[in-house]
């Protein structure tokens, strides 16, 4: 080699080096300016002002940097909520939708509804061939399974009342998260091999799904870019609502549900509109409990399951002792219940939720639990009332330096709900229709039964187990509680509040903390592997019931409030959720 090209050699690593160091110090210059040093993150986190705990550590990062640059709870749910559509793809969503509980510091309680809804040429039978029976498959893959999707919808309208940041700015970093990509975990590595043939199967061009890597598996680290999804959230950047819902967007979404089976229109895409609703409110052990109201169960289920425990003396009793499992399981069976004959969209079906809360009929179903007995599952029925009905959905908990907290649980349904990417958009689409009541008494992907309360109708919105929930003490708030896991998310919400009110848990301890789930039918207690000793499960057959261990239930990403006014924000160690603050 000769001197020259030494020379010119040396002086080329000179220059990489000068760039290098030139773009560290800016690198640390931005993040100081952010704040990014200032705050701390992991699993446990505690902190003196603000939290942000969602389903992944970049999301997390997005928001507790909007809350150091001023943003309030608002702002950062937005950032968070689009960053999660990068970052989560197989909940996180731009084709899906939600529930939001917002509290303010004065203590007034909101909620909104951006619940997908059924296309206008939904009818009740779509799912069923010519002899009634279900077609298998039809409400869970493909154009087919979607509804009209309400997440961004949400996300604007919430911002329009309450946000103070520019929207295009809390956009800015889920845009450059899907422009310039972000490191996959091993969750995630491992969840994309593993959907690559149905990716494929459901989709028309494989080379436009972001999620496949054509040319062999991903791997830890690896970085997912998607171009597509940064160009539809730079239109909403620009545009607002209309870069979405209508123009070119909503045009590609159309063009992908027409390519297949599905039926959503431009018309369905340009109708759609998020909703205030009246929370769902009572008391538990002296702490006032705000939750969503239908077309959520959630809501009205939680605070069933709260009234009954207040019959019994749950702490007294202990943290999964057979006395303790064996009455939540009754009660639960008797929610669920209540739930497949009464709950629906309360704008098409007279939800009897003022009956359904009321003091008598509660303890009227106490009255039915035989304390030393499992009732069989096929003689709960839900009572008559004087009344003239994927586990893979995401939720992230928010509270800011004023004291305002978020509460929201957004999904795409299952997994990757219907597995069809918007060709030339990049997101997503839900299988939200599945949620309907396809035939009564068919259950659905997660074995929930329902009827007609909700059967499917054009534009209305499919009944949810969704549960974001706030709780207050003596006025204060006290949690900010939420859970992905279908038909366990109700049962998920309702454990972290007993074992933090009854069992004396701090956030941590109350997240990690084994659970079980009953939804009286089919007539099993699921309890997560090893949540259980060998001596209760032995008590619980004794006394009727029958078990079936399973998975991890659920992924709370859960805040509380200190006596001290300390906040612990706590991500759930069976996924790859992150809490922040500082």
């Amino acid at each position: 080699m000769n001197l020259k090209l030494l020379q010119q050699l040396a002086e080329k690593r000179i220059y990489l080096r000068v760039i290098s160091l030139f773009l560290v110090v800016a690198y640390i210059s931005s993040c100081a300016k952010i704040g990014r040093k200032d705050y701390q993150e992991g699993k446990t986190v505690h902190g003196d002002k603000a939290m942000v705990v969602s389903a992944h550590p970049e999301a997390t990062r997005v928001g507790v940097e909007v809350l150091e640059q001023g943003g309030n709870a608002i702002d950062a749910m937005v950032a968070v909520h689009f960053a999660l559509a990068v970052v989560y793809p197989a909940a996180g969503n731009l084709g899906g939708g939600g529930f939001m509980m917002y509290r303010q510091p004065d203590g007034e309680v909101v909620s909104l509804d951006f619940r997908e809804k059924a296309p206008m040429a939904a009818y009740e039978e779509m799912y069923q061939d010519e002899n009634g029976d279900i077609i298998d498959g039809l409400s869970l893959a493909g154009p087919m399974a979607s509804g009209v999707p309400g997440s961004v919808d949400g996300m604007l309208t919430a911002h329009a009342r309450y946000g103070t940041m520019p929207l295009k700015k809390l956009l800015q970093p889920a845009y450059k998260l899907a422009r310039s990509g972000f490191p996959v975990t091993a969750k995630q590595a491992n969840n994309y091999n593993r959907y690559r043939n149905t990716f494929i199967e459901h989709n028309r061009d494989s080379t436009v799904i972001p999620l496949v890597k054509l040319d062999g598996k991903w791997e830890e680290g690896d970085l997912l870019v998607q171009k597509d999804l940064a160009a539809t959230i730079k239109r909403i950047q620009d545009e607002g609502r209309d870069g979405f819902y209508k123009g070119k967007t909503a045009a590609l979404l159309v063009a992908e549900m027409k390519a297949g089976n599905g039926i959503i229109e431009l018309e369905d895409m340009a109708k759609y509109e998020a909703k205030w609703r009246e929370p769902v409110t009572g008391k538990y052990r002296g702490a006032t409990v705000y939750s969503m109201g239908p077309p959520s169960s959630g809501g009205i289920a939680l605070m069933q399951l709260l009234k009954m425990s207040e019959h019994f003396p749950i702490g007294e009793l202990g943290f999964h002792t057979p006395e303790t499992i064996h009455l939540m399981t009754e009660m639960e069976r008797r929610v669920y219940a209540d739930r497949a004959k009464h709950l629906g969209d309360a704008d098409f079906w007279d939800v009897p939720q003022e009956e359904l809360l009321d003091d008598e009929y509660i303890s009227k179903r106490v009255r039915q639990i035989d304390p030393n007995k499992a009732t069989d599952s096929e003689k709960v029925l839900a009572m008559q009332l004087n009344h003239k009905e994927s586990e893979e959905t995401t939720h992230y908990s928010i509270v800011d330096a004023n004291g305002h907290a978020v509460s929201v649980t957004t999904t795409i349904n299952s997994g990757y709900g219907s597995k069809v990417f918007v060709s030339g958009a990049g997101f997503l689409m839900n299988n939200e229709m599945d949620d309907f009541s396809s035939k009564p008494g068919v259950p659905n992907v997660y074995g929930l039964l329902g009827g007609k309360a909700n059967a499917i109708q054009p534009e209305k919105r499919m009944l949810s187990a969704m549960t974001p929930t706030i709780v207050e003490k003596d006025g204060k708030l006290k949690m900010v509680v939420g859970t992905p896991g279908g038909s366990t998310i109700i049962t998920s919400v309702y454990q972290v509040v007993l074992n933090v009110l009854d069992h004396q848990m701090n956030m941590t301890d109350a997240v990690t903390a084994g659970r079980v789930h009953h939804q009286w039918k089919p007539n099993f207690i699921f309890p997560e592997r090893d949540a259980l000793d060998p001596f209760t499960k032995k008590a619980l057959e004794k006394m009727g019931h029958q078990i079936k261990e399973r998975g991890s239930i659920g992924r709370v990403d859960a805040i509380l409030v200190g006596i001290d006014g300390k906040l612990e924000g706590a991500g759930d160690p069976r996924g790859d959720d992150w809490a922040a603050g500082y």
